[in-house]
């Protein structure tokens, strides 16, 4: 069981933090996929043609669920990041995840380094890879301390429809494959020369491979018995819709949104219910020319 739920957990980082996440939560393409609280980078890298970045952002959510799963434990989450990208392509990112009711609170801190690029002549198909390195802070024996992901983004010419595909190969004392989905339809609601408000929902699919102890109840020359065995099996784990409202104004980018988790059983689950919870994020972007 305790293999079962550090999977769950681990999954359930891998996905908020890239692949939030997936994210907390992702996004349309490499830029965005990386900071994905900003929706202007597009537009402030276009008029660049060597740049370095350096990308502040802090996510909370007021309630706190492992792969949509509700565990029991009624808390809120904070989840800071700061990364670095330069005009190659390439990206490191540090990131953390804070629990107030776990102890220790500081749960988990990764450490990503990617590279990334645009292809085609509006640069609406995108690539990226990266590795993974997940530190942990609980004291548990957890299975996966490595990642190693790559993803292929497209959107449209106007780039207010996009989908995000993602494979990862989650390593350490196991091993498991993790799929991950994302597709979002942008809303430009408000843009001026001084902010930009924007509706961007997205839905997000993630499945992977769990090993999940199942048990066989039986009589044996009058005794019940019960065997206990493990199981490898190819899971959807959970769908997500993200409801987010975007503002950004110079170098400040918010998002308030509103998430629904509809999980998808696994193994021996039964009557799993769809959870909820709001988010709010705030993000600064230092040009480092």
């Amino acid at each position: 069981m305790e293999k079962f739920l550090t999977l769950i957990f681990c999954l359930s980082v891998v996905f908020i933090a890239s692949s939030q996440e997936l994210s907390d939560k992702e996004t349309d393409d490499v830029i965005d996929g990386l900071f994905e609280n900003s929706k202007t980078l597009d537009e402030v890298l276009a008029s660049f043609t060597k740049y370095q970045f350096l990308y502040l952002s802090i996510n909370y959510n007021d309630k706190t669920f492992f792969s949509g799963r509700d565990i029991g434990v009624s808390q809120f989450s904070l989840t800071p990041k700061i990364s670095y990208l330069h005009y190659s392509g390439f990206s490191a990112t540090v990131s953390g995840a804070y629990y107030n009711k776990f102890d220790p609170k500081w749960d988990l801190t990764i450490v990503n380094i990617g590279y990334g690029k645009s292809l085609g002549k509006n640069s609406n198909l995108k690539y990226y890879t990266s590795y993974m390195r997940y530190f942990y802070n609980n004291g548990l024996s957890n299975s996966f301390e490595n990642d190693i992901t790559a993803g292929f983004g497209v959107k449209n010419k106007k780039k207010t429809l996009g989908t995000l595909l993602s494979g990862s190969y989650l390593f350490g004392k196991d091993h498991a494959l993790q799929l991950a989905s994302t597709t979002y339809v942008l809303f430009k609601l408000v843009k001026t020369p001084q902010y930009r408000l924007d509706f961007r929902p997205q839905f997000s699919l993630i499945a992977g491979d769990l090993t999940v102890e199942l048990s066989r109840t039986y009589f044996q020359n009058g005794r019940i018995v019960t065997d206990y065995t493990t199981n490898k099996q190819f899971y959807l784990i959970n769908k997500q819709l993200n409801l987010p409202i975007q503002f950004s104004t110079n170098s400040f980018d918010f998002e308030l949104g509103y998430n629904i988790n509809f999980p998808s059983a696994i193994g021996s689950e039964t009557n799993l219910k769809n959870t909820c919870y709001f988010n709010f994020s705030a993000a600064y972007l230092f040009d480092l020319k």
